[in-house]
């Protein structure tokens, strides 16, 4: 379970999310990360002009072919080119707010927004805690009825590892931030207590989450692990990915962000699927490799099946 911030760009646009109890997102790859990252069950709340509104639970995922057919949402154009909205998250209304973003309560997403310098997100994931608050903020919400998808043609969106089998918005390239979101999901599902073990942090690791991007003043650490609700200690590690090979500059850059972080972080994990010669060994930082079992280039993969494939363990394990 997890609680994310979804980024609406125009008023028109909110109001409309607001009224159909949806959430939509574009053609592009930043769309595509956004609707796989979050799950059903998920929770998620929007933000517009510095303020958050409502919260809800996701209960579908549905990718169409007939966006502009069935709206609610127009066309928009970016660098001169046109994004529909094929990828739709189906909500169930849990609570209605309008809430200022200057809120302590929304501090960790605050953060991120100022040293960011805006949104230029589709999506900002928050921790448990931030959840936690909102869920005694507004008044509860009924649901009001089921979606109506009569007309919706439904595909089911995929990922190559060929640029010759690409063709957005049915089958997006391998990039960055997908496998970022595949990595956060590979560590929740079972890996932690290989991290906690590894940089001898006591506790259950069903006591930790897995975060999205924490911005820091230099830029931003790809995830963050840290305790769900800290009592006494705050213990965390920060993990960077590269989804090729990874080498001293990517080391150098992780150490900056370990530095950043401030004393509490006691470590960090480069994650990558090789690592270059030159690269040289740290102490707080580890070493591991990512693979993806029994893929083709032959072929595209939906994410499921790639989070199914997907190992990581410590290099030379």
């Amino acid at each position: 379970m997890a609680y994310f911030l979804i980024a609406v760009a125009t008023k028109d646009n909110l109001q409309r999310c607001l009224e159909t109890n949806m959430a939509g997102f574009t053609s592009s790859i930043n769309g595509y990360w956004a609707f796989t990252d979050v799950d059903v069950g998920d929770y998620v709340s929007f933000l517009h002009g510095a303020r958050v509104y409502n919260l809800y639970q996701v209960e579908e995922k549905v990718a169409i072919e007939n966006p502009d057919e069935v709206g609610p949402w127009e066309p928009i154009k970016l660098s001169s080119r046109r994004y529909s909205f094929p990828f739709r998250l189906l909500l169930k209304p849990i609570r209605r707010l309008s809430e200022s973003m200057i809120r302590p309560e929304f501090l960790y997403v605050a953060e991120n927004l100022l040293l960011r310098g805006g949104y230029r997100k589709t999506h900002f994931q928050a921790d448990e805690i931030t959840l936690y608050n909102v869920s005694s903020m507004g008044v509860p919400l009924k649901k009001n009825g089921s979606h109506d998808i009569n007309g919706w043609k439904i595909f089911t969106p995929k990922i190559s590892f060929s640029k010759e089998l690409t063709n957005p918005p049915r089958v997006f390239p391998m990039r960055e931030v997908i496998l970022q979101s595949l990595i956060r999901k590979t560590l929740e599902r079972g890996v932690l207590g290989d991290v906690l073990e590894a940089f001898g942090i006591e506790g259950d690791p069903r006591d930790f989450e897995v975060l999205g991007e924490k911005a820091l003043p230099s830029g931003h650490v790809d995830l963050l692990i840290k305790p769900r609700h800290p009592v006494g200690r705050n213990p965390k590690v920060l993990v960077e990915v590269k989804l090729g090979n990874a080498g001293k500059d990517d080391l150098k850059q992780l150490k900056v962000y370990l530095k950043e972080s401030g004393p509490e972080t006691v470590g960090g994990i480069l994650i990558a699927k090789s690592f270059k010669k030159n690269i040289s060994v740290d102490p707080n930082i580890r070493f591991w490799n990512y693979i993806f079992n029994g893929i083709t280039k032959e072929r595209a993969y939906t994410y499921e099946e790639l989070a199914d494939r997907l190992k990581i363990c410590e290099e030379g394990k």
